[in-house]
């Protein structure tokens, strides 16, 4: 057999395509030819299930997070994220607010990062930055694109309170550009979608804000069919395909101390203004949370169960126990049936909750 110092660097470079980026730095660490190779990041790493970007480390202020893929976790000298909270997560980089309500957008793995701008008032008045009440001044918060690769980028964020208001930024904007809705809406989610963002609202209806009515006053469209009433609502771009995951806590008779968790998958079918129901998902698993959502070919991780929807924490509604359902967990679209997979390492974090994270290092 041929040592790895008889291998040329093409062949090396190869291989590196097939590394998840954890091992392109033990690739590195082998040797100084391997250093080089590794440097160059010819190839992006290998596909990974997502990461859980857990709380920090009180003593060293690392962040934690979790490895899906190598059932493994990681404590990362972060800076940019002391003491931060995390709301949000899309294509690989996270929203975090600190103490004093200030956002930043970062890649944790580059480091890169975007100053954004301060909250509007009205959403920050009376909440006191030392307390835990600072993690609902934003509900949810995603990316149009990768800052990455595409310069002019939108960031979408959801407002939080009584109400979840959709507000947006592009570089460049001094300010938040909050959106106008209708009195007492409040939206559950938002999705990046074809070019143009979608929210689902308590109004029971499916909306649009084109991007082209940004400038100068954006303005919700409602599309599709109307939708039942249901519990947390998840919206996902599924391969090009608008989905709608509704996740509801259902009792038996009058016993409130016991529920069983429910999750409908539904088409909005926009153009022929119809729903449809999906029974299944097939090889898929999808990942929802205040992340953007995220779907993978579950056949390609041994580790990751076909057919499941697994949630981290988005609110109090489905987390408190004495009712009998939880947030934590992973749903079997086949069986029906719920259940919690995370170690004990990866439980609530003290401040805020557990996000999905796909890595995108380079």
């Amino acid at each position: 057999m041929a040592a790895w110092s008889d291998l040329t660097d093409d062949v090396l470079e190869y291989i590196t395509s097939f590394l998840p980026f954890p091992d392109h730095y033990r690739f590195a660490a082998v040797c100084k030819n391997l250093r080089s190779i590794s440097k160059q990041k010819l190839h992006p790493p290998a596909p990974q299930l997502p990461w859980l970007v857990l709380e920090e480390e009180n003593e060293t202020r690392k962040r934690k997070f979790y490895s899906l893929s190598e059932g493994k976790h990681y404590s990362i000298e972060i800076p940019e994220l002391y003491g931060r909270y995390i709301c949000g997560s899309s294509h690989g980089w996270l929203f975090a607010v600190d103490s004093e309500i200030t956002a930043i957008l970062v890649n944790p793995f580059t480091r890169e990062c975007h100053e954004l701008p301060p909250f509007p008032a009205n959403y920050i008045e009376g909440c006191d930055p030392s307390e835990e009440m600072r993690t609902q001044i934003v509900f949810k918060a995603i990316l149009s694109h990768d800052p990455k690769e595409k310069s002019d980028f939108m960031a979408m964020i959801l407002f939080g309170g009584e109400y979840t208001t959709p507000a947006f930024w592009r570089p460049g904007d001094a300010s938040w550009t909050v959106i106008d809705v209708p009195k007492n809406y409040t939206v559950d989610d938002i999705v990046y979608f074809k070019g143009n963002f979608y929210l689902i609202s308590n109004f029971s209806t499916l909306s649009v804000i084109h991007l082209v009515d940004f400038d100068p006053e954006p303005k919700l469209t409602e599309v599709g069919p109307q939708i039942e009433q249901g519990g947390q609502r998840y919206l996902v771009d599924f391969d090009g395909c608008l989905l709608l995951i509704d996740r509801c806590c259902v009792h038996v008779g009058d016993d409130l101390t016991n529920g069983v968790l429910r999750c409908d998958v539904i088409e909005p079918n926009l153009e022929k203004n119809c729903l449809y129901d999906w029974f299944h998902i097939d090889d898929y698993a999808l990942f929802l949370g205040r992340n953007s959502s995220i779907f993978v070919d579950s056949s390609q991780f041994p580790m990751c169960k076909k057919n499941s929807i697994n949630f981290t924490h988005l609110t109090d509604s489905f987390s408190r126990e004495e009712i009998g359902c939880h947030e934590f967990g992973s749903f079997d679209m086949i069986t029906k049936t719920w259940s919690t997979y995370h170690p004990v390492e990866a439980s609530p974090a003290s401040i805020g909750s557990p996000v999905w994270l796909t890595p995108n290092p380079w």
